[in-house]
């Protein structure tokens, strides 16, 4: 047998590949086109809760994609609401790609970068062919990993003229908005509570913390017209959310319609979201099969829970620029 290396890119590695916005959209765009196309297998995540008396668990998520990405891959990701306590970032974890031809492992990549930055992008590309092109407001709720993504990739298609973020600490949402103020160069807004964040804003992105499910963001908040993208693992969202939307969108309905967590479990399971109310997924709608908005006056809601997908896509990149520019270890597998 001839021997076999594999491509380990570290979470220093990452950072040097220094992936620009554009960079980070392109590859993430590219595997949503290739998704609604039909041109891959994805499953719905697992879910692993290894301790009842922790407030964490694994996900587990698969997919493979056909040429011209070639790849196949599991990504591990911890979500453990608590870990600030530690200075530790709440998810962490590894994404591990192989051939689905012959089943030999290709890479390791750290998947704690790679997850906020996926993300943010399908956060961005969601709003692209959402949201009002004139969306001049952002209001975004929750300051963790996948908050700085999702601001900055949304600011670098839209260049809002106001950002206004919340979260629950104030020396979280105010170290947020600092360092959002400083690498967007504008000013960025950190708010008391939900409703001066999110009332009357263009696009809200609804990314909170919560340990159990509450309704924090009221409907009535919603400005017509507005974008909401809710993706918490606890429900902040009232029922009556979906009663006012034009269409609901999600990356995976697969994978919405099942499992415990999730921002619009409770609205799948009294039937207010459903197979007959969802309007698309977002791949058929990148993919040109299915349309995105029409009106300025459509209020849409898009959920996303997460791709594996987007994750084997970006790393897919990663490791393309990671070989041009000579970042990475090579290990011996066998």
């Amino acid at each position: 047998m001839p021997p076999i290396y594999l491509h380990y890119l570290n979470a220093f590695d990452v950072e040097a590949l220094a992936l620009t916005d554009g960079e980070i959209i392109a590859a993430v765009e590219t595997g949503l086109a290739a998704q609604g196309r039909r041109e891959t297998v994805i499953e719905p995540r697992m879910h692993l809760m290894p301790d009842a008396s922790v407030m964490g668990h694994f996900n587990v998520l698969r997919g493979a994609f056909r040429a011209p990405i070639n790849l196949a891959g599991v990504k591990v990701i911890s979500d453990y609401v608590d870990n600030y306590k530690q200075g530790l970032p709440s998810e962490v974890g590894l994404l591990l790609l192989m051939d689905p031809g012959n089943g030999v492992p290709k890479a390791i990549i750290d998947g704690s970068h790679l997850t906020d930055m996926r993300t943010g992008a399908v956060t961005a590309i969601g709003a692209k062919h959402l949201a009002r092109k004139d969306a001049r407001v952002l209001g975004h709720v929750g300051a963790r990993g996948t908050a700085y993504w999702n601001v900055r990739l949304l600011d670098h298609l839209f260049d809002f003229e106001e950002i206004r973020v919340h979260s629950r600490r104030p020396e979280s949402r105010d170290a947020f908005a600092a360092r959002l103020a400083r690498d967007l160069g504008k000013p960025v807004t950190a708010t008391e509570d939900w409703q001066s964040c999110v009332e009357g804003a263009d696009i809200v992105v609804e990314a909170s913390r919560l340990p159990e499910p509450a309704p924090m963001l009221k409907t009535d908040w919603i400005k017509p017209g507005a974008l909401v993208v809710p993706y918490g693992t606890m429900s902040a969202v009232e029922l009556s959310l979906t009663d006012i939307m034009s269409k609901m969108v999600v990356d995976d309905w697969g994978q919405c319609k099942s499992g415990q967590f999730g921002s619009l479990r409770a609205h799948v399971e009294q039937g207010k979201l459903s197979e007959a109310t969802l309007h698309a997924e977002l791949g058929e709608i990148v993919a040109g099969s299915k349309s995105g908005r029409e009106r300025d006056d459509e209020t849409i809601l898009f959920w996303h829970r997460g791709l594996s997908l987007s994750d084997i896509a970006l790393g897919h990149a990663m490791l393309e620029k990671a070989a041009r520019l000579g970042i990475g270890h090579r290990l011996r597998y066998a």
